[in-house]
């Protein structure tokens, strides 16, 4: 199966203590480039998160955004420094008795000093919590997933059928190369003629000038190897898995074909139908940088 680098997902699962959303996006990208965005309070699971994306993909930017909102009733608890607490009295203290004024400070007063009293949220069910959140993983990874696939296919059919064509341009070149040859040879003669007149006309020399003509425009090899790509990346279409970076080197192999064959190109049926193999080509290549 050919999967797209790009994809989306999106996963949520809501219970009686939690509410857990997981995003998954994806664009294309050189490598496996994966980052996760998530609460601060959930940032024990960053790696065991991270570990379970890479065993699905291979290549791509993806971008995981993770929230999360506690819906149970945990209560915070009330933390008191009484030694903070006793410092404060005792500096207030010494300051009544220093500017001699009436020391009224009250309990309710200090509590409300600087880190003398402190609310603290009840610690999370870590274990829980995990397993609510690599649900909500699985959900948006399913999702995300089947996005790829299914893009990924749209990249297969479209590219077949590009190759398809390149097929049609090749079979018009390898059809024109015999004309081409018979029409130099017939300009040839023509041209002797008109030189020499009625005097008798070198065939074997005629022979050889037709020969270095036709071997100086001879395109068998390219249009060998040419089918000979496009009939391999047929196959590694059809057997599917990350093969991105394969089909990249093919289509660089097959650019440079067409470029010999343009190269060579002595005929302006030929140079066009090299210019649309190699648009096509290019077409080929671009579609290829958006397969995982």
């Amino acid at each position: 199966m050919i999967k797209s680098m790009t994809g989306f997902g999106r996963g949520e699962l809501v219970t009686d203590d939690c509410k857990v959303t997981v995003e998954i996006k994806a664009v294309n990208h050189r490598y496996c480039d994966i980052n996760i965005k998530l609460p601060k309070v959930l940032n024990y699971l960053e790696a065991r998160l991270r570990g379970t994306l890479k065993k699905t993909i291979s290549r791509g930017k993806v971008d995981v955004y993770i929230s999360y909102e506690d819906l149970s009733e945990r209560t915070a608890t009330v933390r008191l420094n009484k030694g903070l607490g006793r410092e404060y009295y005792n500096a207030l203290q010494e300051l009544s008795e220093q500017l001699e004024i009436p020391n009224t400070i009250t309990a309710i007063q200090i509590g409300r000093l600087q880190e003398v009293m402190s609310l603290e949220d009840q610690p999370i069910n870590q274990e829980h919590v995990e397993e609510e959140v690599m649900t909500a993983l699985t959900m948006a990874a399913d999702q995300f997933a089947e996005s790829k696939s299914k893009e990924g296919n749209n990249l297969k059919e479209d590219i077949l059928e590009k190759l398809d064509g390149l097929l049609e341009n090749i079979t018009e070149i390898e059809k024109r190369y015999p004309d081409m040859v018979n029409e130099y040879r017939q300009k040839l003669l023509d041209k002797v003629h008109t030189i020499l007149g009625d005097a008798n006309i070198d065939e074997n020399r005629i022979a050889t000038e037709v020969v270095i003509y036709s071997d100086k425009i001879c395109v068998d090899e390219e249009t060998v190897r040419l089918r000979s790509h496009i009939g391999n990346m047929r196959d590694v279409l059809t057997a599917g898995g990350s093969v991105g970076r394969k089909l990249d080197f093919i289509a660089q192999e097959m650019n440079r074909e067409a470029n010999t064959i343009l190269s060579k190109a002595n005929d302006i049926s030929i140079s066009n139908r090299a210019i649309d193999l190699k648009t096509e080509i290019e077409k080929i290549r671009e579609q290829v940088q958006n397969i995982e």
